[in-house]
């Protein structure tokens, strides 16, 4: 069973965004070998933080050496060979995949430059974010590829349109 822990942080805006993430999350590992997650007995635990860009910029130096906010941080927990173990083993039951950050302003500037909706673009990210938490990376081109090819499907069965087609001219 997946369970998101959601904090947030102004300026997003006062809302119930645990519904947004827990459909990002759940799409994201559905379309990927860890499906099974979404129906152990084990509690899997995802951490999304709605965060200010001054707070991920702080994070992106810390931890990437990169002085800037950028759009998604992840902070995975586990080893992606050891999540099925670790959640059909672990001894009370419990898996903390990981964290996941999102900036709100480089957020709503991205949504606005690719000329989609704030909750597409926030879905898009936390379903990317979840990914990494999988163990998918963007490293190489033919990881890239399969990672933006689970991206769109996920996407794709919450009725988001494909992140990497627009605004592509």
């Amino acid at each position: 069973m997946i369970e998101i822990e959601l904090s947030r942080a102004a300026p997003w805006p006062e809302r119930d965004w645990t519904v947004l993430a827990e459909m990002a999350v759940r799409a994201a590992v559905r379309r990927t070998p860890f499906g099974e997650l979404l129906t152990t007995a084990a509690l899997v635990e995802v951490s999304v933080r709605l965060a200010p860009d001054e707070e991920v910029r702080t994070l992106n130096r810390q931890y990437r050496g990169k002085d800037k906010p950028t759009n998604v941080l992840s902070f995975p927990m586990v080893q992606p060979d050891l999540i099925e173990t670790v959640s059909q083993n672990t001894d009370d039951g419990e898996l903390l995949l990981g964290d996941i950050v999102l900036a709100h302003g480089v957020c709503a500037r991205e949504a606005v430059e690719r000329g989609v909706t704030f909750d597409a673009h926030a879905t898009h990210l936390i379903v990317h974010g979840t990914l990494h938490l999988l163990g998918y990376d963007h490293l190489t081109d033919d990881e890239g590829d399969a990672m933006e090819a689970i991206e769109r499907d996920a996407l794709a069965d919450l009725g988001i349109a494909d992140p990497y087609s627009i605004n592509e001219d």
